[in-house]
């Protein structure tokens, strides 16, 4: 499907039919495996960017708690503890527009420890990166970069303006260029119309991406979208099965807000979704690993 299709049926079809169908085009092209992601947050707040949904924007006045890059020992002990739970991927997150100098360098070290210590693979979330910072990574490495494009490009400039969705667009390129993985989605529930998140997901496809995280918000206090309405689950998983129509190949997600569902989300992986962001270090999830794995038997998929 491309943008030369008509595709505003998506929000009118019935829904029932489209989250079966999404299921179907799981089953046969992504199978019953489910893939696990972890994070850990290697730097928090005093973020520079002004994206509206963000607790760790500088521009928000939120509690968010602030701490420089996370000594060695506890990212390593996080990414052995995930390998043993049984999680697939394990990625380190910090704020702010890129990470730079000395930090940079303690972060590539620490994957390098992971990369030899470690039976897990590797992902990261630094922002926007040089075609040389991405190609050290990969060198001690990290195979997948996570950097979410967000919203629709008409909609984005709403959420933020610091920087564009064409520096995204163009990161993502880079990535790509660089024999990475790309790990890139965005947040529903921002305010924008199912005819963004339609967009957004073309704009992924054209890349295209191998992995897609659908976030729902979870608004916080003291953020320009602290009072965003929340979505319905039939809107959540209407846009799941969506992502899967136009993304048939990718990975598609469940990252934040899970909580909006029932039962975990568990709905949402049979309505398109074969992949998940697991975890307690992720709050806004609202799961834990071992939730997960109970969820995922009896739905018969194999981790």
């Amino acid at each position: 499907m491309t943008r030369n299709d008509d595709l505003s049926f998506f929000e009118t079809c019935n829904f029932e039919q489209l989250c079966q169908g999404a299921d179907l085009i799981r089953e046969k092209l992504r199978g019953n495996k489910i893939d696990l992601c972890s994070i850990i947050s290697g730097r928090s707040g005093r973020c520079r960017e002004n994206c509206k949904f963000c607790a760790q924007s500088a521009w928000n006045k939120t509690n968010c708690t602030e701490y420089e890059f996370l000594p060695e020992e506890k990212i390593v002990e996080k990414a052995k503890n995930d390998a043993a739970e049984g999680v697939h991927r394990f990625s380190i997150v910090t704020a702010g527009k890129a990470l730079t100098g000395e930090e940079f360098e303690k972060a590539v070290h620490a994957y390098k420890t992971i990369h030899e210590t470690v039976n897990i693979d590797l992902c990261a979330s630094f922002g926007f990166l040089t075609k040389e910072q991405f190609i050290e990574l990969k060198k001690v490495g990290v195979n997948t970069y996570h950097h979410n494009i967000e919203t629709s490009r008409r909609f984005f400039p709403n959420i933020c303006s610091t920087h564009s969705y064409e520096m995204k667009i163009q990161t993502l390129k880079i990535i790509k260029e660089c024999g990475m993985r790309i790990c890139s989605g965005g947040i529903i529930g921002m305010g924008e119309t199912m005819a963004d998140r339609i967009d957004m997901a073309l704009s992924l496809s054209e890349i295209p991406v191998d992995s897609i995280p659908i976030n729902v918000l979870t608004p916080v206090k003291g953020t320009p979208l602290e009072n965003q309405s929340p979505l319905s689950a039939e809107e959540i998983l209407r846009t799941v099965a969506i992502f899967r129509f136009i993304n048939p190949q990718a990975q598609i997600r469940l990252a934040a807000g899970r909580k909006y569902l029932q039962n975990g989300g568990s709905a949402a992986f049979t309505s398109g979704a074969d992949s998940t962001i697991t975890g307690n270090f992720l709050t806004t999830t609202g799961t834990d690993t071992e939730s997960d794995k109970k969820m995922f038997a009896q739905l018969n998929r194999t981790i």
